[in-house]
């Protein structure tokens, strides 16, 4: 083994981190260590509509119900685990997303729902007319705009045909016309027709916190100050995140990690062997203290 790296994810695996993809056939676990892609594999079969972690938890929105992961929690600080996902009795859903607390889920019949600590679900809506797209923090992410969960319903925070959001730090979400950031108002970081959005959750000011964004033909990269494009990879991306370093997913089951290496144009690619990718979600490291 070339690198201490290689040693996490293809040895004892201690510290390797664990990044989710959800896909029509099932559910992928890929270890990570850095920029390195370590093992991977089919750790759920079903038809898997989304996927949502924290230090905590995995869950996974499938055309069944909404699962979460159980099982022994390893104590090394990857906030992994290897039990197996168990349903939780929401029903079918498009959508499942966290708030740091609780579990929020999404069904294609406009129903929105919060997961309490005893595992019951309150429904927030039952009459969003919107399909659902991503769910994050406090904000849900729909095809007619954003809606905010406030005082234990959904209320209409603005914006329209809004594709991805991501609540860390100030909150970003993807939309058809652009990409935009929550200040004095919804304002313009970018035009154009975007995808996915993610912000690192690493603790800087919230206006200064590093990103990625996804749009139908360019990726850039938000460096605390400014927004620059970045290499794109072949294929369309349809989720990224961050872990140690910036993960992402493309449609057709590719499996990308963001190095500085020129040589592999700025992602390092692992094939995954499955299709009809729709989200990718890495498990937040615990912390120490």
């Amino acid at each position: 083994m070339d690198s201490i790296e290689e040693k996490r994810v293809f040895g004892d695996r201690s510290g390797a981190l664990e990044v989710y993809v959800a896909s029509s056939i099932g559910v992928v676990r890929v270890r990570v260590a850095g920029d390195t892609v370590g093992e991977f594999g089919l750790c759920e079969r079903c038809d898997t509509r989304d996927v949502a972690a924290t230090a905590d938890s995995v869950a996974i929105a499938t055309d069944e119900d909404v699962r979460v992961l159980e099982g022994e929690t390893r104590t090394d600080g990857t906030g992994g685990s290897d039990g197996e996902f168990v349903d939780t009795g929401f029903g079918p859903a498009v959508a499942v997303g966290s708030d740091g607390t609780a579990l929020l889920a999404a069904d294609a019949e406009g129903r929105v729902a919060r997961r309490s600590a005893d595992g019951a679900w309150t429904d927030l809506t039952n009459e969003l007319d919107a399909t659902v797209q991503a769910i994050d923090g406090d904000f849900v992410a729909t095809a007619g705009g954003v809606y905010r969960v406030h005082d234990g319903k959904l209320t209409d925070a603005g914006l329209t045909d809004a594709r991805d959001v991501d609540e860390a730090g100030t909150p970003l979400v993807a939309t058809a016309a652009g990409l935009f950031r929550l200040g004095n108002g919804w304002m313009t970081e970018i035009e154009g027709s975007f995808e996915a959005v993610a912000v690192a959750p690493d603790g800087s000011p919230a206006h200064s916190r590093r990103a990625y964004a996804v749009s139908t033909d360019a990726v850039y990269a938000f460096d605390g100050e400014e927004w620059d494009e970045v290499p794109s990879p072949d294929g369309r991306i349809v989720a990224v995140d961050y872990g140690e370093a910036v993960y992402a997913v493309t449609e057709d089951g590719t499996f990308l990690a963001a190095t500085d290496d020129v040589e592999t144009n700025g992602w390092r690619e692992h094939v995954l062997g499955v299709r009809d990718v729709a989200g990718l979600a890495a498990v937040s490291p615990r912390s120490s203290e």
